[in-house]
């Protein structure tokens, strides 16, 4: 297990313990007590410290390198039944971007979610879930073929932005991520759209338009990173925690503000932490805006859907 500056204290406790287990098997001394007494510290630690996050903090935990990605949700949550699509059927298959169809119970759901890499040669591999134009031209064909036959949408959301290279420029970045947003609010299939770590900038929009859309709890959802923010306004990264207190870019700040519909708690620590905790959560949250939406008319869901944007950002003095 990987820790960040923050949860220090929490290593150290757990590494006491660990040494205080070690000494009860390897002599005959009674440390029943003891490690009784560090497990009640070490969860008051943990209390203390994730009940108490900063959104610096938040978005910390979202890039934790034991985090899971999008294909861990999906593999966990459809088991064999998952089965990837590829390709935009113009220029080629991008590996940032994932899609295909795959079974909750016996209701077929169309997934499509950028995938980071674990190491750093599947990294590159991903271009570290930073889609190209193609990526997002792939997620439009796969959306519109659920829409053909039916079948809903869910998208996972999980990027530090479209990647701003110019081959993608070239190919028209900006065009595939406005294509796909004025698409996705006319599709007549449900759409639930679920920020699972990175939620940033037409990145995460290209994919991002649902009837519902959620957020895991230390998940993170603005039109600019925090570090960058704070590159333009203050010319350095340095200034990168107030850009992110300032951002309002947490699951809680995007609920008030309604950017988003729900947020889906994580287990204490953050995903990594339990990760069949989260799958089971993620699943469960999927299921339920599926029953909430599945008995709308193809009208009612795109009306629904474009009143629910045309309303963001209405100010009333």
């Amino acid at each position: 297990m990987e820790y960040l500056e923050f949860e220090l204290p929490i290593k150290e406790l757990e590494d006491q313990l660990q040494k205080c287990r070690v000494i009860g098997e390897e002599s005959e001394v009674d440390v029943t007590e003891t490690c009784s007494q560090i497990e009640k510290k070490l969860k008051d630690t943990q209390k203390d410290i994730y009940k108490n996050l900063s959104p610096w903090q938040r978005v910390q935990l979202s890039r934790h390198p034991n985090r899971p990605y999008t294909l861990d949700h999906i593999k966990a949550i459809c088991g064999d039944s998952f089965l990837e699509l590829h390709g935009d059927r113009n220029i080629k298959d991008d590996k940032a971007m994932i899609g295909g169809l795959g079974k909750i119970g016996d209701q077929s759901f169309m997934f499509i979610g950028q995938q980071k890499g674990y190491n750093t040669k599947t990294r590159q591999y991903r271009n570290f879930g930073m889609a190209n134009p193609e990526g997002y031209r792939k997620a439009l064909r796969l959306m519109k073929s659920a829409e053909k036959f039916g079948i809903p949408v869910v998208t996972l959301i999980d990027t530090p932005g479209a990647y701003p290279g110019l081959e993608a420029e070239e190919r028209g970045q900006g065009e595939a991520i406005a294509r796909n947003i004025l698409e996705m609010t006319r599709l007549k299939v449900p759409i639930i759209a679920i920020v699972i770590g990175e939620g940033a900038s037409g990145g995460a929009l290209g994919i991002g338009v649902g009837d519902k859309v959620l957020m895991l709890e230390n998940s993170w959802y603005s039109v600019i990173s925090p570090e960058n923010c704070s590159s333009i306004l203050w010319r350095s990264w340095e200034y990168k925690e107030q850009a992110a207190e300032a951002l309002k870019l947490t699951a809680t700040d995007a609920m008030k503000i309604k950017v988003v519909d729900g947020v889906i708690k994580e287990p204490l620590g953050g995903a990594h932490r339990d990760r069949e905790k989260t799958f089971s959560a993620v699943s469960n949250a999927i299921v339920k805006s599926y029953e909430d939406l599945k008995n709308l008319s193809p009208t009612d869901l795109i009306s629904q859907r474009m009143e629910k944007y045309a309303n963001m950002g209405v100010y009333k003095g």
